[in-house]
């Protein structure tokens, strides 16, 4: 039985075979890495903020002196007078014992030693980011006294999450010119093998638009199902990982968490680059119909 009709014609200028599935599995590979690399993006971004939140306003105030006593009045001092500042909002100082067990890795049990000098050390959370009242606090009270910011010293960390969260932008860009690039060839490779079915078709009163159609529907179909595919390999992936991370305990890594919303715009991935390659499809067969045929 012969068929008439659209339907006939899709079939035949449109394989489904070995060339469509060539194409599923390409797009699922692209959707695969770009969720990848959005999810690590997403990440980073999210772990910088929860850095900049955490470190803003906070820094130490270091007192290292030989005679424990004189540093412990020194401390005291400090301790009061930070507290009275209307810039602070909470001063603590650090316990010894936990400062000791903190440096037990680089000093073994030497560390706890009482007769070898430990430095006092005092948290100070600040009600905005100008420290200038208590670094003048600290040279009044304690000449020797340091003061560290937390977020100097973390700095260069900072610095490497912001530069994998663009890292991660560029690969997706990447991603996905190389998946136009992709379609571009695929749609013009089907117009080569199928040029005197498009010449039938257009003698039959097929406008270019028409015959852009057929082609934007098979590439729709095959981006978006291998598209799904890729990304819930890659939200399996992410999901290991993001467990993984949790395990290590590091609040670093913890910082480096998926949120809902996250989650909800790598689901979109697969429907945006369903609709670039339909895009890029469509482009590619009106732009060589208009030249070549």
């Amino acid at each position: 039985m012969v068929e008439y009709g659209p339907a006939a014609r899709n079939r035949s200028l449109l394989d489904t075979g070995r060339r469509a599935r060539v194409m599923t599995w390409i797009m699922a590979i692209m959707v695969f890495l770009t969720v990848l690399a959005g999810a690590l993006g997403l990440g980073m971004f999210a772990a910088t903020a929860q850095m900049d939140r955490q470190l803003t306003g906070r820094l130490t105030v270091q007192i290292v002196d030989p005679d424990a006593q004189a540093r412990d009045r020194h401390a005291a001092a400090l301790l009061a007078t930070l507290r009275t500042l209307p810039g602070v909002s909470g001063a603590q100082e650090v316990d010894r014992t936990r400062l000791a067990e903190l440096l037990r890795p680089w000093l073994g049990d030497s560390g706890l030693d009482p007769d070898l000098p430990m430095p006092a050390m005092i948290d100070v959370e600040l009600r905005g980011n100008d420290a200038s009242g208590v670094e003048q606090a600290a040279r009044r009270v304690a000449p020797g006294a340091r003061v560290d910011r937390h977020a100097q010293w973390l700095s260069p960390v900072r610095s490497f999450l912001v530069t994998m969260s663009w890292l991660a932008v560029g690969l997706m860009l990447l991603i996905a010119a190389a998946t136009a690039a992709v379609v571009l060839l695929a749609t013009r490779a089907g117009l080569d093998t199928h040029r005197d079915t498009i010449d039938v078709l257009h003698m039959l009163g097929s406008t270019d638009v028409q015959i852009a159609r057929l082609f934007q529907r098979r590439i729709a179909f095959d981006t978006l199902s291998g598209g799904l595919a890729g990304a819930v390999v890659a939200f399996a992936v992410v999901w290991f990982l993001q467990a993984r991370m949790a395990a290590v305990g590091s609040e670093v890594l913890t910082g480096v968490t998926l949120a809902l919303r996250d989650w909800l715009v790598l689901l979109l991935l697969p429907v945006l680059f369903a609709l670039l390659a339909t895009v890029a499809a469509r482009v590619a067969v009106l732009r060589t119909l208009g030249k070549t045929l």
